[in-house]
């Protein structure tokens, strides 16, 4: 693969991960039922695009290894119903803003939980972080639907944040489409209480936007990512992908004609440019253990 092939493929990452809202607005269904049909329909296309790239998704894994799978996949499952109910409740680019604040949460419990030092640096990513939030935030009213759209989303952030230390920390040196099988297969596991009963009314055309979205948003998009990374370092990478929020916000203005205000424009400016900053400080090393760096 070229690097502007890689380019291409990590581009064509972002805008599906930015399309993972709409397909939050589009499917009339719960949280619940979203998350469980997109978990399945991505199992499935990760077997296919692992099989294309010639890697094994039954590796032998050590019982540390599949603590660590089970834990991050109830993450990921708990980061996914959260956004979800963000976009359901406060609209794609609130929810989508909300969780872009994971770096700011990355950085905290590395000071808190694993006492690294927060530098001058770090201090500026969540302060911009928050500054970002506050013109985003529609009104300091709890009764607001998109304040509480935001709550979601900040709450899906910071279970993103979670799951991308937990990656970091702990599925080194496991293939990254492997984690990313295995993690859908226990997000669906701890999905089907919640949502199975409710599958067999899903009309038919809600079905085809769970198979977009399962096989486009999670498992093409993942694919697409893990395999730029093979030209592209993660700073790249990590830079390229800053752009999600900006693709999101385009694609509920466009189809959903949910215009952003010039505060929330303003928000979003802060938020990306924290996001950028974060890339450029690490390195995003995150995005090479991430099992879906996408909301």
């Amino acid at each position: 693969m070229t690097r502007q092939r890689a380019l291409t493929n990590i581009h064509i990452a972002a805008v599906l991960f930015g399309l993972t809202g709409v397909f939050g607005e589009l499917i009339q269904a719960s949280a619940a039922v979203i998350t469980l049909g997109r978990a399945l329909f991505a199992v499935m296309s990760l077997g296919v695009f692992a099989r294309l790239r010639g890697k094994p998704l039954l590796g032998v894994l050590t019982p540390a290894q599949l603590f660590v799978l089970v834990l991050a996949g109830a993450l990921l499952a708990a980061h996914w119903v959260t956004f979800f109910i963000s976009v359901k409740v406060g609209g794609i680019a609130i929810a989508t803003l909300g969780f872009a604040s994971f770096p700011a949460f990355i950085t905290l419990f590395e000071g808190l939980l694993f006492r690294e030092r927060i530098r001058a640096g770090e201090w500026m990513l969540l302060g911009l972080v928050t500054a970002g939030l506050i013109l985003v935030t529609p009104s300091f009213d709890l009764a607001d639907q998109g304040t509480i759209g935001l709550a979601w989303g900040l709450l899906s952030g910071l279970t993103f944040a979670l799951l991308a230390l937990s990656n970091r920390r702990s599925a080194s040196g496991m293939d990254p489409m492997q984690v990313a099988c295995w993690q859908n297969v226990v997000v669906a596991l701890v999905m089907v209480p919640f949502a199975v009963g409710q599958l067999p009314a899903l009309p038919a055309v809600d079905w085809f936007w769970l198979a977009l979205l399962g096989v486009f948003c999670t498992g093409l998009s993942h694919y697409l990512f893990v395999s730029s990374l093979t030209r592209l370092n993660a700073r790249t990478a990590g830079l390229v992908i800053a752009l999600e929020p900006v693709y999101a916000i385009a694609f509920a203005w466009a189809l959903f004609s949910q215009e952003p205000t010039p505060r929330m424009m303003a928000g979003a400016a802060l938020i990306v440019a924290a996001i950028v900053w974060s890339g450029l400080r690490k390195g995003a090393p995150e995005a090479h253990n991430a099992p879906n760096s996408q909301p």
